[in-house]
């Protein structure tokens, strides 16, 4: 059986054995468990420490937050919630938002919302709750709407004599062509690569978070609203070209199968959000962050969003609608604002947000406002697991010195047809 066959089972199941549970006594043991792609660090401290605040109102609660590999976040999720001790509660990415909305697997979060005092329900963006709206019900609340951009290393750029992203871009002249310029004569002066694709994941799981970004700026995407594939148009092409010269004409990006780094000073630069500036802690250099190039199209600015969501097989389904409107109240949402973006406009516009990360400075901030006024969030479609599951094979042959991208790109669109609706 294949997996997409039984990750669908799998949803009807636990939609099947949905258990209705009465509001617990106030003094009753109630142990939540929310699962996170997130391990021990900085961040997951954080949420300890909003979970303790928690917890000193309400003793008779305890609060664990179980990480899961991201690479196998959703299909270890949709396992937990099938079997016997499924989690409370949890994160969900964006690209599988319309799945779980659809699967009824989820609870609505309005009514828990909207009774919260002082909740301030309307600072939420509205933008930013789309894909979790359905109707008149939320089942998903954005704690990070995060827009990706450029890490580089200002020490590289100084030594290859180069002008830095963010002069470039104070000319408007940053643009993907001035990345690839750059990484290639960093590549050929200090022999390290020029740039390392999002979490070193483009060539598994991780395709989207780099290669829609630049499709995005070329005009082109990975399909839209109507169901119709963009992959293989001109534009989109256009796009993967220039990231597959940078592997195999260049030699500046780091490649298939090779171990370099941004962190670990191997790379000179690297796509990625402000939840990972924490990994740079102790670099021996020099780091900046600078917004996405340019391209023919404009922006290449991508959102990449979590919400927390409650799931409906949850024996203590009260307990947990009201923790995660504690957890994402105005004042939690400035706390947890330094490594996920909120999506509250009065903490996005706040002196608060803009000192919030330690590690970054206000203008360095003002990067991830700018970011989430002109992104767009990352594909996602009712069919996400199957579309990823069916594509990721055929992407393969995307990394080869000689790949036909038109070909490939095509024989992807014409894969997908079916789950988009065409």
């Amino acid at each position: 059986m294949s997996k997409l066959k039984l990750l669908s089972i799998i949803l009807s199941i636990c939609l099947i054995s949905l258990v209705a549970f009465g509001a617990q006594a106030q003094d009753e043991p109630v142990s939540l468990r929310f699962t996170v792609w997130i391990g021990p660090g900085p961040a997951m401290d954080m949420l300890n420490g909003i979970a303790a605040d928690y917890i000193a109102e309400h003793p008779n609660v305890s609060i664990s937050f179980d990480t899961v590999t991201f690479s196998e976040y959703t299909s270890q999720l949709v396992l937990q919630l099938a079997g016997s001790n499924p989690p409370d509660g949890g994160w969900i990415l964006e690209n599988t938002a319309p799945q779980f909305v659809q699967s009824g697997v989820i609870t609505d979060l309005m009514p828990t919302l909207m009774a919260y005092p002082d909740y301030n329900f309307e600072d939420l963006e509205e933008s930013a709750l789309g894909l979790w709206l359905d109707g008149e019900a939320l089942y998903g609340l954005p704690f990070s709407t995060s827009p990706f951009l450029i890490i580089y290393n200002a020490d590289a750029f100084e030594a290859a004599g180069l002008e830095s992203p963010n002069e470039l871009a104070a000319r408007g002249e940053w643009t993907w062509e001035a990345l690839a310029a750059a990484a290639k004569a960093i590549k050929d002066s200090q022999g390290i690569y020029g740039f390392e694709n999002a979490d070193g994941t483009v060539y598994a799981e991780g395709f989207w978070s780099t290669m829609f970004p630049i499709m995005r700026a070329y005009g082109g995407g990975a399909w839209d609203a109507e169901g119709n594939c963009l992959m293989n148009s001109p534009e989109s092409v256009a796009g993967v070209q220039l990231y597959h010269d940078m592997v195999f004409v260049d030699g500046s990006a780091v490649p298939p199968g090779e171990a370099a780094t941004f962190a670990g000073g191997q790379a000179a630069m690297r796509i990625g959000q402000i939840s990972r500036v924490a990994q740079l802690d102790g670099a021996t250099f020099a780091w900046d962050l600078a917004p996405m190039p340019d391209g023919p199209a404009g922006s290449s600015s991508v959102i990449g969003q979590a919400a927390l969501a409650v799931f409906r097989n949850s024996p203590n389904q009260e307990v947990a609608l009201d923790f995660i409107a504690f957890l994402t109240n105005e004042a939690n949402s400035e706390t947890m604002s330094q490594f996920f973006p909120p999506a509250r406009s009065t903490v996005l516009g706040s002196d608060t947000f803009l000192n919030s990360n330690t590690r970054l400075t206000p203008e360095q901030m003002m990067l991830v406002v700018d970011g989430i006024a002109t992104g767009v969030v990352l594909p996602s479609s009712p069919n996400y697991s199957q579309i990823n599951l069916q594509t990721r094979a055929l992407f393969d042959e995307l990394w080869f010195p000689d790949a036909d991208i038109q070909g490939v790109m095509n024989g992807a669109c014409e894969m997908i047809a079916p789950l988009l609706g065409n």
